[in-house]
């Protein structure tokens, strides 16, 4: 059983005594072994599991320790922009807490898996005609009127909670890993990775602080090409994203930890996704995926050195755009309800 993350690791969280004691069991996620990964790369590599949280994505490390905070701060209702994982959390969240959730959405560009979450769990979606930035645009000025709770990853307590994923990798492996692969959007996660390292180092935990390897789509590159993306396009909803919340943390966390930021192809993020699933048997959201097509780019290109400890954040489930997953998988094969026909499909396989 799960207590959360404010019971396992409130003596590292910016927790006071009045501060609710909110969770869904969130953490804990597993730190998978990938042999199939490992034997193509050379690499010793792990597979954090991040679609293992309550919501089914990395998002309710955060969620929930920004929530507890708005409630102590005497808020009565949320808000937040979103790409779909923020808002499905979002809502969980405010509905355990019994606080109302507003959610901002851009039009057409969230996988239906996670809109449908966010509408289940109670929360009033708004779809505005205009992409994530500008709903993270206007979020922020629904957040200066005083009323709501903002609840994305500029929300210091977002960053805080999703440290601890740092914390778990190192106690599940004795120490940090040599490269932690991981997809960047808003650029919350690598930066919070990043701040969990940093202070495991500072506490005397590990001896040293893996490279931070950070990977978005072609479409969707802004910290690779230096300046906001007007219109962002990629097949990875989750990391659709022009103009990251967290860019200055993110080219921090790249330039200290002498690692990368670089950009995959949505044909690479997709092959990623599916060799994961078909070869490892670890089913993730597409986006998550970006982190993984980066690795495997860097041993093609011979730039990713034998025998390192590598971990990749699969940051949420493959549920969360069964739409997608249908759509690239092989069809069902009709047949009749017969052995015969049975056999004869089967034999064409």
């Amino acid at each position: 059983m799960s207590l959360g993350l404010m019971a396992r690791f409130g003596h590292r969280l910016p927790i006071t005594d009045a501060t609710p004691r909110l969770t869904l069991g969130e953490g804990s996620t597993p730190l998978v072994p990938a042999p199939a990964l490992s034997a193509r790369t050379g690499c010793e590599v792990f597979l954090k599991v991040e679609g293992a949280n309550p919501t089914g994505s990395f998002k309710d490390r955060g969620m929930f320790l920004a929530v507890a905070k708005a409630l102590e701060e005497g808020a009565r209702a949320i808000v937040c922009a979103s790409t779909g994982n923020t808002s499905a959390s979002a809502a969980a969240y405010a509905a355990r807490a019994g606080i109302a959730c507003y959610v901002l959405i851009p039009d057409g560009a969230v996988a239906l898996g996670k809109l449908a979450q966010a509408m289940q769990h109670g929360a009033t979606v708004l779809q505005i005609a205009g992409n994530f930035d500008r709903a993270l645009v206007l979020v922020r000025e629904l957040g200066a009127k005083g009323q709501l709770a903002v609840v994305n990853s500029i929300n210091p307590f977002r960053i805080e909670g999703q440290k601890t994923l740092a914390f778990e990798i190192i106690e599940a492996l004795g120490a940090a890993p040599d490269l932690h692969f991981l997809p960047v959007g808003n650029a919350g996660n690598i930066t919070a990775h990043w701040k969990g390292y940093c202070e495991a180092a500072a506490a005397g935990e590990i001896q040293k602080r893996p490279r931070m390897m950070g990977y978005q789509a072609e479409g969707a590159s802004p910290l690779v090409r230096g300046a906001p993306v007007e219109a962002p396009e990629t097949v990875a909803t989750a990391i659709r994203i022009g103009n990251p919340a967290s860019w200055d943390g993110a080219i921090q966390a790249r330039d200290a930890s002498e690692g990368h930021i670089g950009a995959v192809s949505d044909a690479a993020i997709l092959e990623a996704w599916t060799w994961l699933a078909q070869k490892e048997g670890v089913f993730c959201e597409p986006a998550s995926a970006a982190g993984v097509a980066g690795l495997l780019a860097r041993h093609a290109e011979g730039r990713l050195p034998k025998g390192q400890r590598i971990v990749c954040t699969l940051t949420g489930h493959g549920l969360k755009d069964p739409d997608l997953a249908i759509r690239h998988a092989s069809p069902a094969i009709r047949v009749e309800a017969e052995l015969a026909a049975i056999g004869r499909a089967l034999g064409s396989r």
